[in-house]
């Protein structure tokens, strides 16, 4: 079922990803909507910016792999990394953040679950 629909999981996932881009235009609105707290020192606008166009980079990536299946396995491999390292950051680091990203990391979660799924049972049929 995964590998029949994989394209339209990345599709969604990617617009949903793609959302962070918020951060660039308003970081302080994004980091209170994702962690509870903003950051206002200058510095911080710089990073959380590029941050969420990062994200939203991700997100594009997989739109365009869900699109072109030579390059899908590369794309998954790129975002579940990215994702596991978001969860595992909050998990050690920001434990006081969980609750309010409560829904991105169960999101998130699901989405590597998926992916890595996809990439085991797709290097088994090839």
């Amino acid at each position: 079922m995964i590998i029949n629909n994989i394209k339209w999981i990345m599709l969604l996932s990617g617009l949903l990803t793609c959302s962070m881009i918020l951060a660039v235009f308003a970081p302080e609105m994004a980091l209170i909507n994702m962690f509870g707290e903003a950051l206002t020192e200058p510095l911080a606008q710089v990073i959380v910016r590029s941050w969420g166009f990062l994200i939203f980079l991700v997100g594009t990536l997989l739109m365009y792999g869900a699109f072109k299946p030579e390059y899908r396995n590369l794309v998954l491999v790129i975002t579940s990394l990215s994702k596991l390292m978001f969860i595992l950051l909050i998990v050690i680091y920001g434990s006081q953040y969980i609750e309010k990203s409560l829904l991105t990391i169960v999101l998130d979660s699901t989405l590597v679950i998926v992916f890595v799924s996809y990439l085991v049972k797709a290097n088994k049929v090839t």
